[in-house]
């Protein structure tokens, strides 16, 4: 015969969390090994954290420290604070948080802790149940916990981040210089995105500044959202390509929009990109050349296109 799993309130097996759940997790850290990747041994109760005491503190196999908090109810803000502050307060590598009831923002606070720093945090759900008339027994659920795969996802997330600020820093940089030569950018405002654009007064045309972490590029972008019209304007152009080149003072990359709806007129920077900072000073002063050439080149003719 298979007998039926019945759940329990938590408060009927442990009436009081200090002296119930957290003096049993003290005698059975085993129960947390077996839903973790740690083997726990030496839990104590009641440890001091500067002006706080931690509900439990257990070494893991290779002796660090790891805290456990618990609560008999739902997750909330103020355990999600005291994890923290007494990890870093006894240097612990890991925090354990067990919960009746976890919270999606706090799972997603978890799985951020998780990513971005280099402790590792568990959240655990408890239930208590028994089968029949057994005696009672703890059911703990992993629900968030550490990963390879989160600690890339932190890194990304870090490495994103950076280049945000770094392209910001690059074009705030590049287009207050720039204002002193030309006034086709100066009404932009700079922002962490690879590009910035200035219309090129027609509609759907605009003379843009590129970056990427080495390279970047400026060009005319011919963007209309009829794609026919964008490559019938891009072949009105190129029939002035030798004249247009030759005011530029060097070739361009002509790419039509083959495949794809918008046309480019470009010339590569090969200097560095936003993250070659001890070049930034020579690639700005390249692109803002390259810049003004461009529009010097392009500006009879595209005034002069019927659109």
């Amino acid at each position: 015969m298979i007998g039926k799993i019945e759940r329990l309130p938590l408060r009927e097996v442990w009436k009081h969390e200090a002296q119930g759940l957290t003096k049993w997790l003290e005698e059975n850290p085993d129960v947390l090994s077996d839903v973790t990747d740690l083997t726990l041994s030496s839990a104590a109760r009641e440890q001091s954290a500067g002006d706080f005491n931690v509900d439990l503190v257990a070494e893991d196999e290779a002796g660090n420290p790891v805290i456990i908090e618990n609560q008999l109810g739902k997750s909330d803000h103020d355990h999600l604070g005291k994890l923290v502050t007494y990890l870093t307060a006894v240097d612990a590598k890991s925090a354990i948080w067990i919960v009746a009831d976890p919270r999606p923002e706090h799972v997603r606070a978890i799985t951020w802790l998780n990513e971005s720093s280099s402790a590792s945090f568990y959240l655990l759900k408890l239930e208590a149940i028994r089968i029949g008339d057994s005696a009672p027994a703890p059911l703990l659920t992993l629900i968030v916990g550490p990963s390879d795969e989160a600690r890339v996802a932190g890194e990304v997330k870090k490495e994103l981040a950076e280049g945000a600020a770094l392209r910001q820093r690059f074009w705030t940089e590049l287009l207050q210089e720039a204002k002193g030569q030309t006034q086709l950018h100066a009404s932009v405002s700079p922002a962490n995105r690879g590009w910035a654009s200035a219309g090129a007064g027609k509609a759907g045309l605009s003379f843009d500044y590129y970056v990427r972490q080495h390279d970047g590029q400026v060009y005319l972008w011919i963007g209309r959202a009829d794609g026919g019209e964008n490559q019938r304007i891009f072949e009105t152009l190129r029939a002035a390509k030798a004249t247009i080149e030759a005011a530029f003072g060097g070739p361009l990359e002509w790419k039509s929009a083959s495949g794809r709806r918008s046309c480019v007129i470009s010339h590569p920077i090969d200097r560095g990109g936003y993250r070659d900072g001890e070049r930034w000073p020579q690639i700005r002063r390249e692109m803002i050349d390259a810049m003004i050439r461009l529009e010097k080149a392009l500006r009879p003719h595209i005034d002069k296109l019927k659109v």
